[in-house]
């Protein structure tokens, strides 16, 4: 279990869930802002007639329960991996189902890596579509600001993205507070509505939904793109489950979260029924003229929040990239001195605004990247359902008919809502597929790459056994101190060490040839991290396992290594790295220009320093050609 799991079953329930209300639901909670306004007015529109809001709204109420109650918020929390979830807890559970199966361990590991990937596109349309919706609702009140939106939204995402490298420990603190008033607000504006035409809540009966989609045909199927606009976030209430724990976030949503959200659609739906000429902006124009101004700064501030938590969760899903080995070491900050998953990566952080920005300078409004919005969301759903397959047949040992039947229910619903959406991508919706699928070429060529790496290093390695043997029928100078040569392979002679010997012709009192490993585990206990195995003529083979989540501090797990600890002093302890030259060959192994791209990525690689909190003074480089 997660260090936050095994806090959050200490702590009390209130604070975890309005931590998780401020958190995990801000992306489904601003959906709001502009899902019934792109149904009713967007690229596949429905008039604002009274059959086509109740079909359309009981279509938003089943979506909400099969998609977010029954799919995520029941039955995804259950595959966990030691209470860690989202995508790559998916990963690595399927890693194990598939461990004997080389081949359908690739095409597991392929479709979460394109979910991987997918989660990125959302990254970037997230912030965009929720700061402009919220900002564009200055038109209404004062119709002269109408051009200043677009600047407006600009600078309210430039500060929040120039503002990342000091972390969100003071802002996180409000998060929960805010997102609850706003939830609250969601609801009163509903019921205020609702009491006007009580007649929209038969809406619940699912017959509504079918004969609104058997009626219009075609066009009904296509408005299944914009219904979806109400379940994105959904996936997050998975991802986030390692912060707060599973039982908070599901009583957040059904205590709190989702009944605000059928109150707000519900009472949209009633305020159309009299008023169809509010399809323009039914959220804002639910609320009286007086209010509007507050309503638009409280909006500002959940979409900021909501586009923070995205953030948040691209940095966190590249730390696990990294240390499960799929993207290259990155500069990494720690943002808070309590809270480890508090981190800032600078080139996401650059990454994501430069799209951000693009979107929002490009498509120029929330409606028209409404358009592009959903299919990467709803890819990295039916993602996840697949996946889950193979937990529930694999690890939880269900009957595959048994398994099948349940993940078809769920798989059947986002086949639905990828297909609507196939529709948006020659609306924008090629600008997310775009960018999951350079992120995934990436992804999956440094690992291709870092797996032919180790093989050739492995394969020129020189047995341990002989260079033993060597060494003590031939002792060289032997200095103070403790020499630690990483290593990648738990086999043979590091070259860092063959190259150490061959120049300075000593070797130090005690060496270690370490190997650091990354599990498929979120956290290995500290009881459980180290292996050590004597050698002999004072070598040590030494592996420390991390899990994906677990900050990887090599010295510090050094000093505890029993065999060394006695004699482990930190000044006297160099550590050696072999730093490789990689030259690109005709030698089976990658496309030439996935070799070269291999390249490229590792020369802009960070050293494994940064990620091991190893002192740069205490680093020695040796240079190595390898032929891919």
């Amino acid at each position: 279990m997660s260090p936050q799991n095994q806090a959050a079953e200490k702590h009390p329930l209130l604070p975890l869930m309005v931590g998780a209300v401020g958190v995990v639901y801000g992306d489904i909670g601003t959906s709001p802002l502009y899902a019934m306004k792109e149904t009713f007015s967007g690229v596949h529109a429905l008039p604002p007639e009274p059959n086509n809001i109740l079909g359309i709204l009981s279509l938003v109420f089943w979506a909400l329960v099969i998609v977010v109650s029954l799919k995520y918020v029941l039955f995804m929390m259950r595959a966990d991996n030691k209470g860690e979830g989202g995508i790559m807890a998916l990963i690595a559970l399927t890693r194990r189902v598939a461990a004997d199966k080389p081949r359908l361990r690739w095409v597991l590991s392929s479709l979460g890596l394109f979910g991987a990937a997918l989660f990125y596109g959302d990254s970037m349309i997230t912030p965009a579509i929720s700061v402009l919706s919220a900002v564009e609702g200055v038109a209404i009140p004062a119709p002269a600001l109408e051009s200043w939106i677009i600047p407006m939204a600009l600078v309210v995402l430039v500060l929040l993205f120039f503002f990342q490298y000091r972390g969100t420990a003071g802002m996180g603190k409000l998060f929960g507070p805010v997102m609850g008033v706003w939830f609250a607000v969601l609801a009163l504006l509903g019921i205020i509505n609702i009491i006007d035409y009580p007649g929209v809540l038969k809406a619940v009966n699912p017959i509504y939904a079918l004969d609104m989609l058997l009626h219009h045909g075609w066009l009904g199927f296509l408005v299944l793109g914009t219904v979806v606009l109400v379940i994105t976030g959904a996936e997050a209430l998975y991802a986030d489950m390692g912060h707060f724990g599973k039982r908070p976030i599901q009583l957040a949503w059904f205590g709190f979260v989702w009944p605000a959200l059928l109150l707000n659609y519900f009472g949209q739906g009633a305020l159309l029924m009299h008023l169809p000429d509010a399809a323009r902006n039914p959220f804002y124009l639910m609320a009286p003229s007086w209010a509007l101004y507050p309503l638009i700064a409280l909006a500002t501030l959940a979409t900021v929040i909501a586009s923070q938590a995205v953030i948040t969760g691209a940095f966190s899903v590249t730390r696990q990239a990294i240390q499960l080995g799929y993207i290259p070491r990155m500069r990494m900050f720690h943002t808070s001195e309590h809270e480890v998953g508090q981190i800032y990566i600078p080139f996401i952080n650059w990454f994501l605004l430069l799209g951000v920005v693009g979107l929002v300078v490009g498509f120029g409004s929330s409606s028209d990247l409404a358009a592009a919005y959903g299919i990467a969301v709803t890819g990295t759903m039916a993602i996840d359902t697949l996946l889950a397959f193979f937990v529930v047949y694999g690890l939880w040992r269900w009957h595959w008919a048994a398994a099948a039947a349940v993940m078809a229910l769920f798989l059947i619903v986002d086949i639905a809502f990828v297909s609507a959406n196939a529709t948006k991508i020659i609306h924008g919706g090629w600008f997310p597929l775009l960018i999951a699928a350079i992120i995934f070429i990436l992804l999956a060529t440094w690992k291709k790459g870092r797996r032919i790496l180790i093989r050739r290093l492995h394969a020129d390695a020189m047995d341990i056994g002989l260079f033993l043997t060597s060494i003590a029928r031939h002792p060289p100078i032997r200095v103070p101190g403790t020499a630690v040569f990483l290593t990648a392979s738990s086999n043979g002679v590091p070259h860092a060490l063959l190259h150490n010997l061959a120049h300075n012709k000593v070797l130090h009192e005690r060496v270690v040839l370490l190997t650091v490993m990354t599990s498929d585990v979120p956290y290995i206990p500290a009881n459980e991290r180290i292996e050590t195995e004597p050698l002999g003529c004072g070598f040590h083979r030494t592996l420390f396992h991390f899990g994906y989540k677990d900050e990887p501090d090599v010295p510090a797990t050094l000093a505890q290594c029993a065999p060394l600890k006695a004699d482990f002093n930190t000044l006297e302890t160099s550590y050696f790295f072999s730093r490789e030259t990689l030259i690109s060959t005709r030698i089976p192994g990658m496309a030439p220009w996935r070799e070269k791209l291999f390249i490229t990525m590792a020369r802009n690689a960070a050293g494994a320093m940064t990620l091991f909190k190893i002192p740069t003074n205490r680093v020695i480089e040796l240079g190595a050609q390898v032929e891919l």
